[in-house]
């Protein structure tokens, strides 16, 4: 009798495993559809798309700085610019009209971002932080996510103040 309740746990084992195991890829099935009609949608508003982005199917932009400063100087874009810089970091002379979320924060803040189909420009410091950012955006449902490589560190006509080190 007890060899059969040894079974039947065993069994009940691998039925709980097989179950977690499709949960996983039902979930990464998902996802994955949804970065392709995200890719599909920026196509068909004429959107550049890297090649990376379609055959990998990443799912964030990465810009250079210089492409992310002629959308950010164009007034004909509509576009919302993330500044997800740590806290103790300053720029010379913040971007205008950014949402200022620090990155430590912005996982329980990220509801202050009201529009999920709004292009957003991410920013750092140097790039790091933007990255985090992007992917955490993505798992919360924001496809038209955008990382700026190299962050204030190499915007255009940008100086960095230094780190301020008693933060």
């Amino acid at each position: 009798m007890d060899k059969i309740f040894e079974t039947l746990n065993l069994i009940n084992n691998r039925l709980s495993n097989i179950e977690s195991n499709l949960n996983r890829i039902e979930e990464k099935v998902d996802l994955s559809l949804a970065i392709q009609r995200n890719h599909l949608l920026r196509i068909k508003n004429g959107e550049e798309l890297s090649d990376e982005m379609v055959l990998l199917g990443k799912p964030y932009n990465d810009l250079t700085p210089e492409k992310a400063h002629k959308i950010y100087r164009n007034p004909d874009i509509d576009f919302m610019i993330l500044d997800v810089t740590a806290k103790n970091y300053a720029p010379v002379r913040p971007l205008d009209s950014t949402v200022k979320i620090p990155i430590q924060e912005l996982e329980g803040r990220i509801n202050e971002i009201k529009s999920k189909t709004t292009p957003i420009l991410v920013i750092s410091e140097d790039g790091v932080n933007s990255i985090n950012a992007c992917e955490m955006l993505v798992k919360r449902g924001f496809f038209n996510v955008n990382n700026v490589s190299g962050g204030y560190k190499f915007w255009p006509g940008f100086r960095v103040k230094d780190l301020d080190k008693s933060a």
